[in-house]
């Protein structure tokens, strides 16, 4: 399948699923997954700032057209985007990705896949509920949403990347 044409899907695909699904199961009232980010996570490595960024700032963009929220999506997934290639710098240390198109379980180990996931789930969820209180005068509360919905964002993004991971091994084109 053509590369845009994948993305494309998994765009949609997230975002329907967010808005249509996770979006409506009530937690509790400190517990708010999100797996739309999972879109900006799984671009390509090497993508252009600019693109990054303007995609970072599009999917929030969509998530908040629906949710109601002017704003915050956009503003914590465009800082997401921002981050990312300095979490990815992070995470890999001294290994390369000259053979690696895009981040995947199957051409990443696991292990270093979950740690990116965990980098970008705090970071998303950190600027979020910061934009939304938008005070620090909250600061207990916003990190107990922190501590308690980070874990369940990466445990469903996980599971989705298992759901739809292919058998192929080795590089893609």
């Amino acid at each position: 399948m053509n590369r845009t044409a994948l993305h494309i899907f998994r765009f949609i695909g997230l975002v329907l699923l967010q808005v249509l699904v996770i979006n409506h199961v009530r937690l509790g009232g400190y517990v708010h997954p999100y797996i739309y980010l999972l879109f900006v996570m799984m671009l390509p490595i090497y993508m252009p700032g600019w693109q990054l960024l303007m995609l970072g700032f599009s999917t929030g963009l969509t998530i908040d057209l629906f949710t109601g929220t002017p704003g915050l999506h956009a503003g914590a997934t465009t800082f997401l985007a921002l981050c990312r290639p300095a979490i990815i710098r992070l995470i890999s240390g001294t290994q390369k990705f000259e053979s690696i198109h895009e981040p995947n379980l199957n051409q990443l180990d696991g292990v270093w896949f979950l740690r990116y996931t965990i980098a970008c789930v705090f970071v998303h969820h950190f600027s979020l509920f910061f934009l939304e209180s938008f005070s620090f005068h909250l600061f207990g509360q916003i990190m107990l949403r922190i501590v308690l919905s980070v874990p369940i964002s990466v445990f469903l993004i996980m599971i989705l990347l298992f759901i739809f991971k292919s058998n192929k091994k080795g590089v893609e084109r």
